[in-house]
């Protein structure tokens, strides 16, 4: 059976549970705490040497990391990733700018927050302006349309929505960005999650 290893306050573990879910896949999770030192443990740097979440441990002994690598990976023939070749490579598009434009900014500034305990209006606002910038990026993207890559969802979705979701935690207004609300309650029925507004006080 497939080992998942994470914490579910990280939005890149969550992607990973979030597909396991949808696609039916049985799976075992293991909680690696975030920031205390869990994923540098021996026997945790033997299935991951970077030391980062998450990880899954596959039915043959054989780990994976990446969260998105390993989106790829239990979604493959699923509805998830389009059969379309062009759709196909959109989905990735996505999967590249999550990691490198919207993760280190949207997430930071949540982490900045939710673990460092940095008070809103003190985190950095270069941070704070690429974030938004992001998510403006985002909102330009969605607008019109109900998923970012064809009609259905992909895990370009599930790849972004987790810290789309939490944005506001760090500081990030949502209110704003009507297309962007609308696709995470999309999302959220997809996957047969709790709404947003539920979650608001959590």
């Amino acid at each position: 059976m497939l080992h998942i290893y994470g914490d579910l306050g990280s939005g890149n573990c969550l992607k990973v549970k979030y597909i396991a879910d949808a696609t039916g896949t049985p799976y075992v999770w293991n909680t690696v705490r975030a920031r205390s030192g869990d994923t540098k443990t021996p026997q945790y740097l033997a299935l991951n040497p970077a030391g980062e979440m998450p990880v899954v441990v596959l039915d043959d002994g054989r780990p994976l990391a990446q969260s998105n690598a390993i989106l790829r990976y239990l979604a493959r023939g699923s509805r998830f990733i389009p059969q379309d070749a062009y759709e196909e490579a959109k989905v990735d598009e996505w999967l590249f700018w999550e990691q490198y434009s919207h993760e280190p900014t949207v997430a930071v500034a949540r982490a900045r927050v939710h673990y460092d305990k940095v008070a809103i209006p003190d985190l950095d606002p270069a941070l704070m302006a690429r974030a938004n910038r992001a998510l403006d990026r985002l909102e330009q993207a969605l607008t019109g349309k109900t998923f970012l890559v064809g009609d259905t969802m992909s895990i370009a979705d599930i790849a972004l929505m987790p810290y789309t979701r939490s944005a506001p935690e760090g500081g990030l207004d949502l209110t704003g960005r009507p297309a962007i609300t609308r696709w995470i309650a999309a999302c959220e029925h997809e996957l047969g999650l709790p709404t947003l507004q539920s979650t608001a006080g959590e």
